[in-house]
């Protein structure tokens, strides 16, 4: 099928861009001070990943990394409404009823559409109790849409996978199907941790770790899908 090879190439960018533009901006603002007109933003001495020493958005809102970072995540957002389209196709072509083709089609398009949001008013400073809550709340729900997405994309997959084995190598669905468990169990096991003030380093450091696991999961999808025979 076309949308497999599509899906192939898309997933590898769904990977590769974001991953690379969050680390070029982590470098930048962490080795190459003299960018920077405000020396304020710059950041010293941290490997967030580990010690949590700053935020993504901390990272990329200010000058010169939002330009790295910006037209990243809109492309990465463009990609995934691409992505979720083309997997809606692959089903209904051989499974023309299935009930759970619409819900991976609004979370999935919902997910990239509250991407695209928070990287509009990322960087964006007004001192409103309702636009602060606003942006928490796109964020959070990205999250949700994303992760419910790829849940109902994985158990639909896994539920029909007699009729894929011609398209998948089962091995990268179970793996798929491990890591969104693992990303669920870690989301409701972090739900104390974020809920109050304070554990900072701890939020920062599962917010880095957390993004790189959500998009690993396109990275398992294109082992996933086989190439065209």
């Amino acid at each position: 099928m076309d949308e497999i090879r599509k899906i192939r190439s898309i997933t590898l960018w769904i990977f590769i861009v974001p991953f690379i533009a969050i680390n070029v901006c982590l470098i930048l603002i962490t080795q190459f001070h003299g960018l920077f007109p405000n020396q304020e933003d710059v950041i010293f001495n941290t490997m967030p990943y580990i010690d949590g020493g700053a935020s993504i958005s901390r990272t990329a809102r200010v000058f010169p990394t939002y330009l790295i970072f910006k037209p990243a995540m809109f492309l990465t957002s463009f990609l995934l409404i691409k992505y979720w389209i083309y997997n809606n196709r692959i089903i209904l072509n051989l499974v023309p009823e299935n009930n759970n083709v619409k819900k991976i089609l609004l979370f999935g398009i919902g997910s990239a559409i509250l991407l695209t949001l928070h990287t509009i008013f990322l960087g964006i400073k007004f001192d409103f109790v309702l636009y602060k809550l606003f942006r928490r709340t796109v964020i959070l729900f990205f999250i949700i849409f994303e992760i419910v997405a790829q849940a109902y994309l994985v158990i639909t997959l896994y539920k029909l996978k007699e009729k894929f084995l011609k398209y998948i190598n089962p091995y990268f669905l179970i793996l798929k199907a491990i890591l969104v468990s693992t990303l669920i169990i870690v989301a409701l096991a972090s739900i104390p941790i974020i809920s109050f003030p304070g554990n900072e380093h701890i939020k920062h450091a599962l917010e880095w770790d957390y993004f790189v696991g959500v998009i690993a999961f396109y990275l398992l999808t294109f082992f996933m899908w086989k190439k065209d025979e």
